[in-house]
């Protein structure tokens, strides 16, 4: 028993000096190292050269835009997304009329709709066709559209991530839209072998091909507001990603804010290309407004 104990004793206080030894010795090797990785990883997304200098000139753009009384629609308004941007378009006013595109209508304050010429049409999303009208005579089209499969299952995800995004398109486009904004999602990939960047991926590629003057998508990472649905394990997500979002803004977050920025004034700036991707990163270079 005695030497049992002794064993177990120096066992014990082996596997203590082993545990300190890796805690302050290879603990903090790896923290580094995977910092280190982070780092070389943020530095290495590519942001488009157009959006680079986006914010430079956000408001003489914005200001260009208001005068020539241009219209838009939004479809997905009542997602925290489409929310945060319908109260961008309400507090900057970019847009001499906006209509949004839903299946209810949405009650609003009354001191958001001063001045802010806003109209709502309900449509039915599985029987689009019948309000293509609605889709018509807009300049600008912006599509925040997206559920989960938590939420929705498999077959409801692909109906309203695939189907009526992609028929959303189809009907701004013969409606005469010339910019269409199409949020997506981070790892959008139609190769993929899962259906959650797979259906982005599709989704993304169609919309592609179907010629729009100019054509913006969006790859945000999780998205940071404050849900008043509440989806398992993203709270806790959002409080452990916080801080990287404020030391690698876009790495992996993107607070819904940002987004609606980056969406209106990607809109208001001059745009050389017909089309262009906006990685986390590039969401983020391109909400900023430098002051002068």
């Amino acid at each position: 028993m005695t030497v049992q104990f002794f064993m177990f004793e120096n066992l014990s206080l082996l596997f203590s000096m082993c545990n300190s030894w890796c805690l302050f010795t290879v603990l903090p090797s790896v923290v580094v190292t995977l910092i280190a990785v982070i780092v070389a990883y943020y530095i290495s997304m590519s942001v488009p050269e157009a959006v680079q200098s986006m914010g430079d000139n956000a408001a003489e753009n914005m200001e260009k835009l208001r005068s020539l009384s241009k219209t838009a629609f939004v479809v997905g308004y009542t997602g925290e997304t489409g929310k945060a941007l319908v109260k961008t378009l309400a507090n900057t006013k970019v847009f001499s009329k906006v209509t949004l595109i839903g299946r209810r209508q949405v009650e609003y304050e009354e001191d958001m709709l001063k001045d802010f010429n806003v109209e709502q049409k309900v449509v039915d999303f599985d029987k689009l066709d019948e309000s293509a009208d609605v889709f018509q005579g807009h300049d600008v089209g912006f599509c925040c559209m997206g559920t989960t499969r938590g939420k929705a299952g498999v077959e409801g995800f692909k109906k309203v991530d695939r189907d009526y995004v992609l028929k959303t398109a189809e009907l701004a486009k013969s409606g005469g839209t010339t910019h269409f904004h199409l949020v997506s999602s981070q790892g959008a990939d139609a190769n993929s072998s899962l259906l959650y960047p797979q259906v982005k991926g599709q989704v993304e590629d169609t919309v592609k091909e179907m010629g729009f003057e100019k054509l913006s998508i969006y790859r945000p990472g999780l998205l940071m507001c404050d849900r008043k649905e509440s989806r398992a394990g993203e709270w806790v997500l959002r409080k452990m990603l916080a801080p990287v979002e404020y030391a690698a803004p876009g790495l992996a977050t993107t607070p819904t804010s940002t987004l609606a920025k980056a969406m209106i004034h990607a809109t208001a700036a001059p745009q050389p290309e017909p089309f262009l991707l906006y990685n986390g990163k590039a969401i983020h270079r391109a909400s900023v407004s430098k002051k002068k």
